[in-house]
């Protein structure tokens, strides 16, 4: 069997998949869990692009879609009035100021070497700004801070589409992966896997924190979407159930769109002599080195294209959601569950991961209320039996996602090693 007829097979009984869920769940219920499941496809095509493509181990997943949740909330969440007339834009100018003069401080003394400021006078002089920047900005931030949330209780947004918070959040994903990746790819596999992980764990933290700015545990919404909703639909005389199929069914058509625009693209770049170098690269990066290819320099431009991808997707689940819940980031959710996605489907096979990512979502989301039929199946007869009631039936039905996702990683490793659509090398005779 050939790999086109394998995947058009496969993608076959994905649609049947799909349509008995559908039968199960009711078209607005599936219509729900194929727009999760397509922002998390985008967020997987990411993930592949860095791992399938380059061979980085990235396990910061979650940081980045906190950055673009934080992002599109930002953007397009309507603006507060009480906000913009107060003196919180005013501190807030000032605390900006005050880091701009600090960043400043610290940039000029990792220069001091060109006024003949060596050695460990130089490293005492660059900790000695950072320590007067840190001092400074910090004498503005807190004030700022404390006044912003007492009076107004965040900044708010600016009231924008949701599509340019999408790409707000794509950017800025961009930007702190540059950041990250300046510090990091120098690192061996391993390594990297780790520092990702606590750099994500810090992002985490610092949205988490900042009230003033995301609204911290508190939460925001609705965050509004980029196309009419439920209630606007019901507005102009749409029955209910109908209005619920429509308005997920457009918003999946935009998803369907951007997720066919991003394959599109980075299939053109893959086949050509970019893909070619990246997979040199990835499968021998000393050599690729001593062919006189700027390793580095192309492992930091996948890194942060990868990371671009999955900025805009955490904007798009946040959208999809219509709350930006920094407390409801889990890394068994936000990072283990995409890595799944991508080996199971088939890491460097983007319509593998596409696969693998509607697939193991909807197992994933189903097999809860599927562990729940059974599990009170069984307790009403061993009840009927003497043998008493299962007890914690809702919670324990929660944890059966995690081994039903076990069984499925199992499966696939052993009967498909390479992912259900592994990659396909075109090879020039």
């Amino acid at each position: 069997m050939s790999s086109l007829q394998r995947a058009g097979l496969l993608y076959l009984g994905l649609v049947v998949f799909i349509v008995f869920v559908g039968f199960w769940q009711g078209p607005a219920n599936v219509s729900l869990l194929l727009l999760q499941g397509a922002a998390f496809a985008l967020v997987a095509l990411g993930l592949n692009i860095q791992f399938g493509y380059g061979g980085l181990f990235n396990f910061g997943i979650l940081g980045f879609l906190m950055i673009g949740g934080a992002a599109v909330t930002f953007a397009s969440y309507p603006v507060s009035k009480t906000f913009w007339v107060g003196d919180g834009p005013m501190l807030l100018l000032r605390a900006f100021i005050a880091f701009a003069a600090g960043y400043a401080l610290v940039w000029a003394a990792r220069r001091s070497d060109r006024i003949g400021i060596r050695g460990g006078w130089k490293t005492a002089l660059v900790l000695l700004c950072w320590f007067i920047g840190y001092v400074l900005y910090r004498s503005q931030i807190d004030p700022a801070a404390a006044y912003v949330e007492q009076h107004d209780g965040f900044v708010g947004g600016l009231g924008l589409h949701p599509v340019i918070g999408w790409i707000f959040g794509g950017i800025l994903s961009a930007v702190v992966a540059r950041v990250i990746g300046k510090i990091a790819l120098g690192l061996r596999t391993d390594y990297l896997a780790i520092a990702t992980i606590g750099i994500s764990e810090i992002i985490r933290a610092l949205i988490k924190n900042m009230d003033w700015l995301t609204r911290g545990t508190l939460t925001v919404s609705p965050i509004p979407w980029p196309t009419p909703t439920t209630v606007e639909l019901q507005k102009t005389g749409v029955d209910i159930a109908s209005s619920f199929l429509y308005a997920r069914g457009m918003y999946l058509l935009v998803l369907v769109v951007i997720i066919a625009v991003v394959i599109f693209l980075v299939q053109r770049a893959y086949r050509g002599p970019w893909g070619r170098m990246m997979r040199a690269i990835r499968d021998n990066h000393i050599a690729a080195n001593s062919m006189g290819k700027n390793v580095v320099s192309r492992q930091l431009e996948i890194f942060i294209l990868g990371s671009a991808l999955m900025g805009v997707g955490g904007a798009i689940l946040v959208s999809i959601l219509q709350i930006f819940d920094p407390g409801s980031y889990q890394p068994i959710n936000h990072t283990f569950l995409l890595w799944v996605m991508v080996i199971v489907g088939g890491a460097g096979n983007n319509w593998g991961v596409l696969l693998g990512s509607l697939f193991i979502y909807l197992i994933w989301v189903l097999s809860a209320p599927l562990s729940q039929a059974l599990f009170y199946t069984v307790s009403d007869w061993s009840t009927q039996l003497g043998w008493g009631a299962i007890p914690e039936i809702d919670s324990r039905a929660l944890q059966m996602r995690v081994f039903v996702l076990g069984i499925v990683i199992s499966l696939a490793l052993r009967y498909a090693p390479k992912g259900l659509i592994p990659e396909v090398v075109r090879r020039e005779k």
